[in-house]
């Protein structure tokens, strides 16, 4: 259920960077609607991956998204952008993927409030 996850997770950021990076060439370099009409188009399939995550609770899910999403934004802008991370971009993240492990597997308690809805 774990690497399911992650590749869940690895497969929705890439979709949300990329489309959102999509929109960015079309708006910014005033490039072809088809930039724009393909971000959209991803952007889509972002909004549909999540939904195959084990989890039952969208906050937490998108919660736990967050964190992944910083790792692989530095890891665009390194690759994409050539902008190299430096100590405290690094730091961020083993600070988001903490935060991402704590929210999404942590144990958690089955009584009141706590119980996650089927």
């Amino acid at each position: 259920m774990v690497l399911r996850s992650v590749l869940l997770f690895i497969l929705a950021g890439l979709a949300e960077i990329a489309g959102g990076y999509f929109i960015w060439i079309w708006l910014r370099y005033d490039a072809g609607i088809m930039f724009g009409l393909l971000g959209g188009i991803v952007l889509v399939f972002y909004g549909i991956i999540p939904t195959f995550q084990q989890f039952p609770a969208f906050g937490r899910i998108y919660a736990a998204y967050g964190g992944v999403f910083i790792v692989m934004s530095i890891l665009w802008g390194w690759w994409i952008d050539n902008i190299t991370p430096d100590f405290y971009d690094w730091l961020g993240t083993i600070v988001a993927l903490t935060g991402t492990a704590v929210i999404l597997w942590f144990p958690r308690k089955k009584a009141g409030k706590e119980v996650e809805r089927q």
